[in-house]
């Protein structure tokens, strides 16, 4: 009887675990690799230099120690930490508020300039990509020093954040009420009001408390330009060598931005 034997197949190798890459891919992988070995080279720290900032690091922060408690002191703090508050708060409400329309301008087919939509777009751009103290400088230097330039910065930085959330989420709201307020002929501004603004608006508010997080760090940093704030008691703090003022400001910072957090995720827990 003869033996048959079955024709033996070809096993199929295993899926590759890595996707594949193209040669572009992998050039521009490594001019990206080499590209980052050279700067770790120029910019890293070196172990010898670590190894020798950290005795004057311990030496400054001894001299900060303990902070200043001084109730005349603490008095003049509290009032520059209410003028931070004040500026965050005031510049995030109006950018938030200049934002929504910006948004609305901008987004991509709801926007009623049509083509012409990419001009608020390309200035919401601009006013993201220009950092925060770029624009404390230039308000400082037309405004002047204080609290109006850094209110400003804010209003400026705050467009730039939620103008650019807010036009993608007015493009990602779900269009059939849309599509049916455009049926009974309703007009442009009904339809946002009516169908877009009520979809999105739990996520508009969630860009807004984020603005707003955003801007109390932001409104630090601009009071050493001059532009207000507790950000200008700490670099005169440290301009005139008052460590233990500088800090006592930075451990009410830490509070301050805590604080902040805290309140605008139990906020957005709520909306949410």
């Amino acid at each position: 009887m003869a033996s048959t034997t079955s024709p033996t197949l070809p096993r199929a190798l295993p899926p590759s675990r890595l996707p594949s890459i193209s040669p572009l891919s992998f050039t521009v992988l490594v001019v990206v690799g080499a590209l980052f070995l050279v700067s770790m080279g120029q910019v890293a720290p070196s172990p010898e230099k670590l190894a020798n900032g950290l005795p004057r690091m311990a030496e400054l922060v001894g001299r900060m120690l303990p902070p200043n408690t001084d109730p005349g002191f603490l008095q003049r703090m509290g009032w520059r930490i209410l003028e931070t508050l004040q500026i965050a708060l005031v510049g995030t409400v109006f950018g938030v508020v200049i934002s929504l329309p910006m948004g609305w301008l901008a987004a991509r087919g709801i926007s009623p300039l049509g083509a012409f939509r990419h001009f608020p777009r390309a200035l919401i751009s601009l006013f993201r990509t220009v950092p925060d103290l770029v624009w404390a400088l230039l308000f400082v230097s037309t405004l002047g020093l204080g609290a109006v330039a850094g209110t400003m910065t804010i209003v400026v930085d705050t467009i730039g954040f939620c103008g650019r959330f807010f036009a993608e989420a007015m493009e990602e709201a779900d269009k059939k009420p849309q599509e049916a307020l455009h049926a009974i002929g309703a007009n442009r501004v009904t339809v946002l009001c009516g169908a877009i603004l009520p979809d999105v608006m739990p996520t508009l508010i969630n860009s807004s408390l984020f603005a707003l997080e955003k801007a109390v760090r932001a409104s630090v940093v601009l009071g050493l330009v001059g532009a207000g704030g507790i950000g200008q008691e700490l670099k005169v703090a440290f301009d005139l060598f008052q460590y233990r003022n500088a800090s006592a400001i930075i451990l009410a910072i830490f509070i301050i931005v805590l604080a902040m957090e805290f309140l605008t995720d139990r906020l957005r827990a709520k909306f949410q």
